[in-house]
């Protein structure tokens, strides 16, 4: 009777494993993209980040599973402008000398109706504050594209001091846009 019991009970371990998926692990590739869009001077400005990686767990069937932890290099930013590129690096802005990386790290995901959004972490000039993603993914065989746009307070990390913390000059707002393209590992 007890060998019956413990097969029974094995049996039903294994028919649960496999509803104990963990989420895709995802590689991204080197065509994605990471980008900000703020305003001066009441003009909008576009710029990016050259140098950054993402590893993505992520299932939407499995929300508790997935993860997104993502690092910025700092000093990769690139603009259009030769003064803000001169600037954002500098001690005013980034400060990539005292603080040469950000990082983003999920702490959680959440359906808002029929949309998903990352809830997490984002520590940018050694201010850790919550950010939320809006989470848009799409599987593709083995591969999918994921895009996640959210919209930052540059003073809540500090981004533009002194002179440059006046929102009438520089916009409070940065709205920010990674569109990856994902391989499954």
């Amino acid at each position: 009777m007890k060998n019956i019991r413990f097969l029974a009970a094995a049996t039903l371990l294994a028919l649960a494993l496999p509803g104990a998926v963990l989420a895709a692990d995802y590689a991204m590739q080197p065509a994605s993209t990471l980008g900000f869009t703020g305003s001066f001077q009441g003009t909008s400005f576009s710029g990016s980040f050259k140098q950054w990686h993402a590893a993505i767990s992520y299932d939407p069937a499995q929300l508790a599973q997935s993860k997104f932890d993502v690092d910025v290099t700092m000093a990769s930013v690139a603009v259009s402008d030769k003064d803000q590129q001169g600037a954002l690096p500098g001690k005013d802005f980034f400060n990539v000398a005292q603080f040469p990386a950000a990082h983003f790290v999920t702490t959680g995901f959440r359906q808002v109706g029929g949309k998903v959004v990352a809830d997490g972490k984002l520590t940018l000039r050694g201010v850790t504050k919550p950010v939320s993603l809006a989470v848009d993914f799409k599987p593709q065989g083995k591969n999918a594209t994921l895009d996640v746009d959210g919209t930052l307070k540059r003073l809540d990390f500090g981004v533009g001091v002194g002179d440059y913390a006046d929102t009438s000059v520089i916009g409070a707002d940065v709205k920010v846009h990674a569109h990856l393209l994902l391989t499954a590992k």
